[in-house]
């Protein structure tokens, strides 16, 4: 069995060709997607600004095998943010990824200060 690790990715990618229905419900819906709503998920959580409605990101949680790694996990996460963003009738450009992979992430701890 191999090793599992955890990464958080962040998907990046701009609106395209979007009907006027999706682009109301957007506009709608940004309160529920701004800077609050963001969250590492399985399910994703979705991010933009409304004005000017151009760029959005997803965040995800990715639990995949560490012989993959962050490319594999990067992959997975676009191809969720793909299947979301088609289901939701939106349309959009290429995505792009961010990956970190939480098992293998150093933690700086900062030093107690001398008084």
């Amino acid at each position: 069995m191999s090793e599992q690790h955890t990464y958080r990715v962040i998907v990046r990618g701009t609106w395209e060709g979007l009907s006027e229905e999706a682009r109301a419900r957007l506009l709608a819906e940004a309160g529920e997607h701004g800077m609050a709503s963001m969250r590492f998920t399985e399910e994703g959580s979705l991010s933009y600004e409304p004005a000017p409605l151009k760029h959005f990101s997803m965040r995800y949680v990715v639990l995949s095998d560490a012989a993959d790694g962050e490319e594999m996990a990067g992959a997975l996460a676009q191809d969720r943010a793909e299947t979301t963003l088609r289901g939701l009738g939106y349309g959009f450009g290429e995505l792009r990824s961010t990956v970190t992979d939480l098992d293998t992430m150093k933690i700086n701890r900062k030093a107690r200060s001398r008084r």
